[in-house]
């Protein structure tokens, strides 16, 4: 029996590999500067019409105009999976119509001041699959 670790390696994967990859997970963290600090919150995402919907349990204060979104899918086990970046300018969704749909349909962590919907404006999506290493 082999108890050796697999040897796994990052493969780059297309632009339309990594919006598949997004479009069917809804789990993620947003990454964000406040005070010269790197700060991560969970959140939980959609894609809609070509944009980014993310609810988190941040403060819509400090949310900066350009904000990053990771999400990924790890087996613990195998080490293998795949993780997508984006990156892009990111507006707080302040129209309580649209605010109440995605309420609706993005479960969240919080209510209250913690609980901020955001629009996040896609100008980089970069993606990779942690793979077993060819022999």
């Amino acid at each position: 029996m082999n108890t050796a670790p697999a040897r796994l390696r990052m493969v780059e994967v297309s632009g339309a590999e990594a919006l598949w990859l997004l479009e069917g997970s809804t789990l993620g963290r947003l990454v964000y500067v406040q005070r010269e600090l790197t700060v991560l919150r969970p959140a939980r995402h959609v894609w809609e019409y070509g944009r980014l919907i993310v609810r988190t349990p941040a403060p819509a204060a400090m949310v900066p105009a350009t904000a990053t979104y990771q999400a990924d899918e790890i087996r613990a086990a195998s080490g293998t999976g795949w993780t997508v970046t984006v990156c892009g300018p990111a507006e707080v969704i302040t129209d309580p119509d649209e605010g109440a749909h995605h309420r609706r349909t993005l479960t969240g962590w919080t209510h209250g001041p913690h609980d901020t919907l955001l629009r996040l404006y896609p100008k980089t999506l970069t993606g990779f699959r942690l793979a077993p290493m060819e022999a």
